[in-house]
């Protein structure tokens, strides 16, 4: 091939293989591509490669005229459905009366594949985490029909006091990233896989389906399983359940998610007080007759959730940012006062306008204190406010805490640096939360 192009076309055909392609080069391009090269309609080509989870896969059955008959492969993950920010109860209704409610779990979602007694389990990064969680294989094996379940993990309390409850995030980081976990670990920090959605089972693929049609079929494909009831008794608040006895707590691994209806601004508000009040970050709001959108971000599922606080801190150091963003320094580090001394406490990228990205990247540039290549230690003059949904302990800054999901909220031109928050503000928000 490369004895046959220009050398220009030799020059980025390497790039591409070799992933030095700085601008990304991202799938969806290539299936645009390939939707061009064969004069065929883009969403069958998207269609087939997400049945299929092999972009050379797809193009051969689009070379050979057969993306029509691309059929689902289990083990390897779809797109995840995205929800939408809501600002508030009344504007969640807006887009659809009658809602499904569900609580905001603060974990990490995950995707799992059933067939037979082989199981694996994706990250929303499309990464197979099935070794970090080697508890819940076992769960998922048992289902009767081969099946791609959507839901999230969580670090999970079987104690009887609680009746069983999701725990902070910070007690789940601890399983995150190992691909060795001891015993110890697992009944210090015991998981749960709480499911909210089923993408497909038997030799069907639902997400073309109706939510409430899917949540049919998961009630019918969890039946078998011993999971904790989805629906609350009468005078039960949602997600509060009964609690296994001793011998079982260790065996119940897969639970649906609890589901309410809400059709009132009032009735959502009393069920994000009663979330908070669990512990966990807000509500999911779904349109029950919505189809499954994998990959994209509509506004049949949205979020509602307030941020934890925010924190006015300090930028001390700046990156270069990618995709659009090359070329510019759009990666904020930033600190907060321990005594005299700024310590780094977070990380974001987002919030900003490109204009005033554009404005603060010659202001970084011209003062900078040190030029890393890629990163620049810059003078601590300009403040930032950032929002947050959760503090955890961390060594990954030396304040020792980070920052779950922070946002630039606005840049503070009218505080000075001495005027950011301390550590100690950092310690009472940690202890509040918890």
């Amino acid at each position: 091939m490369l004895s046959r192009v220009t050398p220009l076309e030799a020059k980025y055909i390497i790039k591409i293989m070799t992933g030095d392609l700085r601008i990304g080069l991202k799938e969806s391009l290539v299936e645009e591509a390939i939707a061009a090269a064969y004069d065929v309609p883009l969403a069958q080509v998207q269609r087939a490669n997400m049945l299929l989870g092999d972009i050379g896969e797809t193009l051969r059955y689009a070379a050979e005229g057969k993306l029509a008959q691309a059929r689902m492969r289990l083990f390897h993950p779809l797109g995840f459905m995205l929800a939408s920010p809501a600002e508030s109860a009344e504007d969640a209704l807006a887009y659809f009366h009658n809602a499904w409610v569900e609580d905001k779990y603060d974990g990490i979602r995950a995707q799992a594949h059933s067939s037979g007694g082989e199981v694996k389990i994706f990250s929303r990064t499309r990464d197979e985490i099935t070794e970090s969680f080697p508890e819940l294989p076992d769960a998922l094996a048992g289902l009767q029909q081969d099946a791609v379940l959507d839901g999230e993990i969580v670090a999970w309390s079987y104690l009887a006091q609680e009746s069983g409850r999701a725990l902070p995030f910070s007690a789940l980081q601890q399983r995150l990233g190992r691909k060795k976990v001891s015993h110890e670990l697992m009944r210090k920090v015991p998981v749960a896989f709480l499911v909210f959605d089923v993408l497909y089972a038997g030799e069907e693929i639902l997400i073309d389906c109706p939510l409430r049609e899917r949540a049919r079929i998961l009630e019918q494909l969890l039946a078998e399983r011993r999971v904790v009831p989805s629906r609350p008794r009468a005078g039960q608040a949602l997600l509060n359940f009964d609690g296994p006895d001793a011998e079982a707590e260790q065996e119940i691994r897969l639970i649906r998610a609890p589901v309410a209806a809400a059709s009132a601004a009032k009735e959502l508000n009393k069920l994000f007080d009663e979330a908070q009040s669990r512990g966990n970050e807000g509500l999911m709001i779904k349109d029950p007759e919505s189809a499954y959108t994998p990959g994209r971000r509509g506004k049949s599922w949205l979020k509602l959730k307030r941020e934890l606080a925010t924190l006015d801190v300090v930028v001390t150091a700046v990156e270069y940012g990618h995709g659009k963003r090359v070329g510019v320094l759009s990666d904020d580090t930033f600190a907060v006062w321990n005594g005299d001394e700024l310590v780094n406490i977070g990380k974001a990228y987002s919030g900003l306008t490109d204009a005033e990205i554009a404005e603060m990247t010659k202001w970084f540039l011209d003062h900078t204190i040190e030029d890393q290549g890629f990163r620049r230690v810059v003078e601590p003059n300009i403040v930032l406010e950032v929002a947050f949904n959760n503090m955890m302990r961390s060594d990954r800054h030396n304040s020792g805490f980070a920052l779950r999901f922070p946002r630039i909220v606005r840049l503070r031109p009218d505080k000075l640096p001495e005027e950011a928050d301390t550590i100690a503000t950092a310690h009472e928000i940690y202890e509040r939360q918890k």
